[in-house]
């Protein structure tokens, strides 16, 4: 009997259950070993989003952490939303119908750049722009939305933290280094730096990355990161797990 691949899921615990499924569906065994974790921040900067939220034009969801951090401290707030609503990937655009939102504007691509263009098309200009995430994301979006003449706003809604348990990560890279993993997965930037941060020996580890197993990037962003550590891979067209 064929043994089955063995694919190794790097993101955070809370966000991993849907991945390891996947892979489990597929006839494969996932490795859960996250490299990152997410804690939701009720920050000045949230409660003034609250507060402010009729002055709003638009807001920016670019995860589903931001929902889930918004739905635990103010759990009315996405009901009483009174204004357009943006977004950078389906999944977050499935979470925010379920709950009864509805999506005004989503990319075909699933990026803070695509997102961009977007707006741009659509000649969105003048207009009071929140964008609730984390603080250690790319100011892609933000600089893109103001270079159209927009008013942004950031608010953190949580904190991406380097991982409480690096064990798991230690114990995955010895697995890599004992062949036990044919497949391994990145699904953000802190994803693969995180990894790398773990690892006791980068080079070994990025041969090993590019030739014995097949590395997965989510998009293109995230396999900009693995080509600046020299890891051959892959990712999907559409920017999903």
């Amino acid at each position: 009997m064929m043994k089955k691949p063995v694919v190794a899921i790097t993101r955070p615990a809370d966000r991993a259950k849907k991945a390891c499924e996947i892979v489990e569906k597929l006839g494969g065994s996932a490795v859960l070993a996250p490299t990152l974790d997410l804690q939701p921040v009720n920050t000045d900067s949230l409660k003034d989003l609250v507060k402010n939220v009729d002055s709003l034009d638009w807001i920016v969801f670019t995860s589903p952490t931001t929902i889930d951090s918004l739905n635990l401290f103010y759990p009315d707030f996405l009901e009483n939303l009174n204004c357009k609503v943006a977004v950078i990937g389906n999944k977050t655009g499935s979470l925010l119908k379920k709950q009864g939102v509805d999506v005004d504007l989503m990319p075909d691509d699933f990026t803070a750049e695509g997102l961009v263009e977007e707006f741009t098309k659509s000649d969105i200009k003048g207009k009071t722009i929140r964008i609730p995430r984390t603080a250690s994301a790319r100011d892609t979006l933000p600089k893109g939305l103001k270079n159209l003449g927009n008013e942004v706003i950031l608010a953190e809604a949580y904190k991406s933290l380097f991982p409480m348990d690096d064990e798991s990560v230690k114990e995955l890279i010895g697995k890599i280094e004992n062949y036990e993993i044919d497949a391994i997965t990145f699904t953000s930037p802190l994803t693969v730096h995180n990894f790398f941060k773990i690892s006791e020996n980068n080079e070994k580890l990025k041969r090993l990355l590019s030739n014995n197993l097949l590395t997965v990037a989510i998009g293109p962003i995230t396999g900009k990161v693995l080509d600046d550590y020299e890891v051959t891979h892959i990712y999907p067209d559409t920017y999903t797990v």
